[in-house]
């Protein structure tokens, strides 16, 4: 079993191959400041959707987790 660190590493290291350094800096920030869960949003997933249905589906999966965000704001 490899370490956390480790994992970031590699992790830093496809991306940057990749996407470029630019981009993959990019990534990281969008990833850090947009509340979305993959592993939940992936669990849903129907492997019979076309690509559009899956796109609209992660978008109301984001969508929804704003406004819980929002609304836990504002207590």
């Amino acid at each position: 079993m490899i370490t956390d660190t480790e994992i970031k590493l590699k992790g830093v290291q496809i991306l940057a191959k990749h996407l470029g350094d630019v981009e993959a800096e990019r990534f990281i920030a969008l990833i850090q400041r947009e509340p979305f869960d993959y592993t939940n949003w992936r669990q849903g997933l129907d492997e019979d959707l076309t690509i559009e249905a899956i796109s609209q589906k992660a978008m109301e999966l984001r969508r929804q987790s704003a406004e819980q965000g929002a609304s836990g704001d504002a207590t």
